[in-house]
């Protein structure tokens, strides 16, 4: 509102013409000149579909410029268009109905506060839609408001209709008429989508096709780059040879042995180990980009609320919870584009149990290390998307739970989305998002791992007296002192060792130190899969994996989720389920495992089994609250 831009170019998807042009009617209301970029226009006129853009540009008063932003074609002459419109004035398109105009011009009449607005059309409309944030900016006196009030709900009672559904159709109404004498459609024509959607998204297949991507995209990730490719790089550039190099070095500069520990043991073991799984990062999200690029990515939502909505789950949930699979803040903060306060609470909770970069490093690790194949070659190619997979069904189980308390009832909120046509992947698009992703990475590697690295590698090599401590003697070191203390915590889950609960604790910050801990402490002749090895069991490496994904992913996930509930309370209800949740699934794993290979029971499976129980009540007991969906919104925009 208080932004003056010069002019505003409008990118519009010419293959979804109607539903892109709702925004177009909100942005010229704003007094601000508009130029129209038709893109996607090529596949427009490959369709056989006409658009007579001069027609549309005089219905419309703005100019509009045919462009494809894939093929980059007529992207100078947009700039030169918009350049040339900059500053001018288009005047005002009065494009709702008669009735409806009186009533924006009685609104826009009742005082000089809105009639001498720059905006003054803009803010008669969002009155009349009962914005409050305009509400306060317009500052009305008190004999205002109340005549504000009274043509309001005269117009309610005359369209039938509160204001804000008012606007909303007669926009609508508008722009399907414009459409309707500047677009020629071919009729009864099976686009290339429709066809390949009809196999994707069946009724039968979908669940299946989806299944057979997310495994193909986890093999290619952690069983080929991460096997022979990830060697290479993790041991033979990050790990000895970096990490030979400088030590070789600093110890012919004659630095102490301290500052070579810091750099070699503390920086390039903890930073290095986790940037050591940058090819399979990389690669995971190349491929995300490239189905993201082509289309299919929406359409996983699409198939997901087939089965989310069985369970009392909207696909609309869904939608944050696959943008947390690169990082689960922008996930978090996506949860706001759902209306019903309930089922946004419950995707903020259980929308991180998916796996994130970071979770992708730790799986890696170990994939790479005790899941692997009978000649030890390569990981097993089913056990990454195993833990995919678990992601998912854990958001289901906590949902279903969930939605059967009273914090959480109500029916699923109705779920409709655009799909987008399907088209050969941008290698620029794909690439770029790419490099991005993996930037984000680099730098969180530079800043946050770094600055936990020297802490843990400080902890590691000190003792309470503060003495230095020799590799060999890390045993003695404050972080060992503390950890023994506090791994009767986790000895039921199967990693009570030191090492692996200060691992746990430390990926609180951020799951990538979960990795950069063992590096650190990998230090003398260990090597990071090789202290992994020595830790873990098969059993209690995939409870561990399982708490470290269910878990609280990281601080900063953390102050996401403090932003989107608004409420400290709610914040802190989260933070204890998600640390109860894979506590007791980490629990049950590790508990009655043993018991299913016939070993002796103990009193912890019993204590496993009755939580066991526990939860099959709350995902089986009969939903009192089904049938009573209302939406109820109290997010701030």
């Amino acid at each position: 509102m208080h932004e003056k831009p010069d002019v505003i170019i409008d990118v519009i998807d010419a293959t979804n013409i109607e539903r892109n042009l709702y925004l177009f009617t909100q942005i010229r209301e704003l007094g601000i000149p508009v130029v129209i970029a038709l893109n996607m226009m090529d596949v427009v006129q490959k369709s056989g579909d006409k658009i007579d853009v001069d027609k549309l540009s005089a219905e419309f008063g703005v100019p509009v410029v045919e462009i494809s932003a894939l093929k980059n074609k007529n992207i100078d002459k947009l700039i030169d268009v918009a350049k040339k419109e900059a500053g001018k004035n288009q005047g005002i398109l009065k494009n709702f109905s008669k009735e409806a105009e009186k009533v924006i011009e009685d609104i826009e009449n009742i005082s000089e506060k809105i009639k001498g607005h720059k905006a003054s059309r803009w803010v008669s409309i969002k009155l009349l839609e009962r914005d409050e944030k305009i509400h306060d900016e317009v500052k009305l006196l008190e004999e205002e408001i109340k005549k504000l009030d009274k043509i309001i709900e005269d117009a309610e009672e005359a369209f039938d209709n509160d204001g804000e559904v008012l606007v909303t159709d007669e926009r609508y109404n508008y722009v399907s008429s414009v459409v309707g004498r500047t677009v020629k459609k071919v009729r009864g024509k099976e686009t290339t989508s429709d066809k390949i959607d009809r196999i994707v998204t069946n009724r039968f297949l979908a669940i299946p096709i989806f299944a057979i991507i997310m495994f193909a995209v986890y093999f290619v990730a952690v069983t080929i780059v991460g096997g022979p490719v990830n060697d290479w790089w993790a041991d033979g550039v990050m790990g000895d040879g970096l990490g030979g190099l400088v030590g070789g070095w600093l110890e012919a500069a004659n630095v102490s042995e301290v500052v070579q520990s810091l750099v070699v043991d503390g920086v390039i073991g903890g930073v290095g180990g986790v940037l050591g799984f940058l090819p399979v990062i990389a690669c995971l999200f190349l491929l995300i980009s490239i189905l993201e690029d082509v289309g299919y990515m929406a359409r996983i939502a699409f198939i997901l609320d087939r089965i989310f909505r069985k369970f009392g789950l909207s696909g609309k949930s869904f939608i944050p919870i696959l943008m947390g699979t690169g990082c689960s803040v922008p996930g978090i903060m996506g949860t706001r584009t759902i209306e019903n306060d309930n089922d946004r609470r419950m995707t903020i909770m259980v929308g991180s149990f998916m796996h994130c970069g970071a979770k992708t490093e730790i799986i890696a690790l170990f994939a790479s290390t005790l899941f692997v194949s009978a000649d030890g070659s390569r990981p097993l190619w089913w056990f990454s998307p195993l833990l995919y997979f678990t992601g998912i069904l854990a958001v289901i189980i906590s949902g279903v739970m969930l939605k059967k308390t009273k914090k959480f009832h109500g029916d699923p909120a109705p779920f409709i989305m655009e799909l987008p046509s399907y088209h050969l992947p941008s290698a620029k698009n794909v690439l770029r998002a790419t490099f991005n992703r993996c930037k984000a990475f680099v730098i969180k590697a530079g800043t946050i791992i770094l600055l936990s690295s020297i802490a843990i590698w400080f902890l590691t090599r000190v003792d309470f007296s503060f003495h230095f401590l020799a590799e060999d003697d890390i045993n003695d070191s404050i972080l060992a002192t503390i950890g023994r203390h506090i791994s009767i915590i986790f000895a039921p889950l199967g990693f009570g060792d030191w090492m692996a609960t200060v691992a746990s604790v430390t990926g609180l910050v951020a799951k990538e130190v979960v990795v950069s801990t063992y590096g650190i402490m990998a230090g003398g002749d260990d090597s990071l899969p090789g202290l992994v090895m020595k830790q873990f069991t098969m059993l209690s490496a995939f409870s561990f994996m399982l708490f470290n994904q269910l878990t609280i992913p990281c601080f900063a996930a953390v102050g996401a989720i403090r932003e989107e509930m608004h409420d400290f309370r709610w914040t802190w209800y989260a933070i204890i389920y998600q640390l109860g949740f894979s506590y007791t699934i980490a629990l049950m794993i590790y508990q009655i495992g043993p018991v299913v290979t016939e070993n002796a029971p103990t009193i912890w499976t019993g204590i496993a089994l009755v939580v066991l129980a526990v939860y099959l009540f709350f995902l089986f007991r009969p939903d009192k609250y089904k049938g009573t969906y209302k939406v109820k919104r109290s997010v701030k925009e």
